[in-house]
């Protein structure tokens, strides 16, 4: 289990500096993923780019925590980063989003971090 939950949660913290990576340089592909589309030469730019910040500063910490301090702070930070996705869940469907994104996407993925946060919790 230990090997599982560590991989997860690498895995988890490596896919937030590619969503932030990629909100950075990739910011339309991006917040079409994301599911509310956003043009980044318009105003919504900055917002994008925060969020690419946002992400990819959130998956070093991740990355940070489990190193440094070990699997139960790590399990904590995910805790309270599943917050992010559940939160996304709501931006989307209030913002013309699909129900399939929202859920498909942004659920699904609290869902997956707070199973991570278990096992990290369970070593």
């Amino acid at each position: 289990m230990l090997v599982t939950a560590y991989t997860l949660a690498v895995v988890l913290d490596l896919f937030c500096v590619f969503l932030g990576y990629r909100f950075l340089f990739q910011p339309a592909s991006a917040a079409a993923g994301y599911g509310v589309p956003a043009r980044p030469e318009g105003d919504a730019g900055a917002y994008l780019s925060i969020k690419g910040l946002r992400d990819g500063t959130l998956g070093v910490v991740g990355l940070a925590l489990l190193f440094l301090v070990g699997a139960r702070a790590e399990a904590w930070f995910m805790v309270c980063v599943a917050l992010i996705p559940l939160g996304d869940t709501l931006i989307v469907l209030r913002n013309g989003g699909t129900r399939a994104v929202a859920f498909g996407i942004h659920f699904a993925t609290a869902m997956v971090v707070l199973i991570a946060a278990g096992l990290l919790f369970a070593v």
